[in-house]
């Protein structure tokens, strides 16, 4: 059972409309902005118990290999965790949904082989808090899977995603920010980066602010 390592509230975030908004938009990307390839490639080749943080509908869980013995899904949205749940039930894994927040995971620590976080560092609170909650989550040599969002471009676009990140861009999108670096913060936290890949979404199409994406592999540094 997962157990709590802090006092977290149980919905502890709550953006409905914009979660009724990333339902529909997230589905359509699977197919329209190549998302579907993405997470096969995210996903291959994990194995062992995997902690998901920030599942949201639970698109990720019908990517999941057979080797992966059980997933504990993070989702603290309760219409995005109520989809991930009817997610959950159609996937080949077994897959455990429950409430709780980045910040302070429900759950033992040193307990999972793998992590995965995806499209979520842009959104918590407080990053290098919740990357420690990562930390403590991973057994040493434990492996994240990562696909994020941040900063890119040139200097226009990089103006243009600090600008948004100042005004309306978190607002109307369930506290995302555009301008975060996630491959510096995981280093910053004490991960070891394995190799990963600078990725532009949608692969065909224009360049937006939210399109500088990176997908990688990180560790947990044995001893630490």
């Amino acid at each position: 059972m997962p157990l709590r390592s802090g006092k977290v509230p149980r919905d502890a975030v709550h953006h409905p409309l914009f979660a009724r908004y990333y339902a529909r938009i997230s589905v359509a990307a699977e197919t329209r902005m190549g998302m579907g390839r993405v997470r096969e490639r995210l996903l291959d080749g994990l194995s062992g118990r995997v902690l998901e943080i920030g599942a949201g509908n639970g698109l990720n869980f019908a990517h999941y290999p057979g080797t992966v013995s059980e997933v504990v899904a993070i989702e603290p949205e309760r219409r995005l965790r109520q989809l991930a749940v009817e997610a959950a039930l159609r996937a080949e894994v077994p897959v455990d949904v429950v409430p709780g927040a980045a910040e302070a995971l429900p759950v033992k620590s040193e307990g999972f082989d793998a992590a995965v976080v995806s499209l979520v560092l842009c959104s918590v609170r407080d990053v290098p808090r919740s990357l420690g909650e990562l930390r403590r989550v991973l057994r040493p040599g434990g492996e994240v899977r990562f696909f994020e969002h941040g900063r890119g471009g040139g200097r226009v676009m990089t103006f243009s995603q600090r600008a948004l990140d100042r005004t309306v861009w978190p607002a109307l999108n369930g506290g995302c920010h555009l301008s975060r670096e996630p491959v510096r913060a995981l280093r910053d936290a004490g991960f070891e980066l394995g190799p990963y890949r600078q990725v532009l979404m949608p692969e065909q199409g224009p360049t937006l602010p939210a399109s500088y994406c990176v997908l990688g592999t990180a560790w947990r540094p044995v001893g630490s």
